[in-house]
């Protein structure tokens, strides 16, 4: 897997990222929205130089939401690929992890807003389109397959 200094051999303009599909016990999904940007999204961010996806997404949580977990609370969703939600031209290349937690989370460093929602109705929200178009989608079929 690419660094996050590297971009993907098929498109020039591709953040490679790690996210994390956070549920509460009742089933809503925590998104985040950045300082400065419109789009709500799976927390989560860049994996850095020698960092694994798993270790990026648990330092993005910590980081981003104050919320302490270990690798092995999580689940893995699967890697998917979508338009980026902010900047206009690029890609998302993600790893996206589950995990369900009902821990107290603030948002802290570019987190402008965190907001719990129903995946299957997220209402007038603008949301991200790896979340709207994979993330959801897939978490709604697993749910009634």
């Amino acid at each position: 897997m690419a660094t996050a200094s590297e971009t993907s051999p098929a498109h020039p303009h591709t953040f490679t990222l790690a996210a994390a599909l956070l549920l509460d016990s009742e089933g809503r999904a925590l998104l985040v929205r950045k300082k400065g940007t419109h789009a709500f999204m799976q927390p989560g961010g860049k994996i850095e130089a020698g960092e694994s996806a798993l270790e990026a997404i648990v330092r993005e949580l910590a980081e981003e939401l104050t919320l302490d977990v270990a690798p092995d609370d999580f689940g893995y969703l699967g890697r998917f690929g979508a338009p980026a939600a902010n900047e206009p031209g690029w890609l998302v290349d993600c790893e996206v992890f589950t995990l369900t937690t009902d821990a107290p989370v603030a948002a802290a460093a570019e987190i402008a807003e965190v907001r719990w929602f129903d995946p299957a109705d997220t209402g007038d929200a603008d949301i991200a389109p790896l979340t709207s178009e994979h993330v959801f989608p897939l978490y709604l079929a697993s749910l009634t397959g």
